[in-house]
């Protein structure tokens, strides 16, 4: 004896799950690319910042300690 078949409640998506993204979801990745492409096309415009001598210094006697 075979069960009743019932109808199903909500017609299925294709995908299995109706999913939306927020706009930032998408934009924040682009806005990333762009700035790191341009970087790539214009390296000049990428200055390295100048740090604290004393910091750099701290830092080096660290590297020193470790190193022993």
């Amino acid at each position: 004896m075979s069960a009743p078949m019932h109808p199903r409640p909500h017609p299925a998506t294709r995908a299995g799950a109706d999913i939306r993204l927020p706009w930032w979801a998408l934009a924040l990745p682009v806005l990333a690319f762009i700035a790191l492409l341009t970087l790539i096309l214009d390296p000049s415009d990428a200055h390295a910042a100048t740090g604290d001598p004393a910091l750099s210094q701290l830092l080096e006697r660290v590297r020193q300690l470790t190193a022993r």
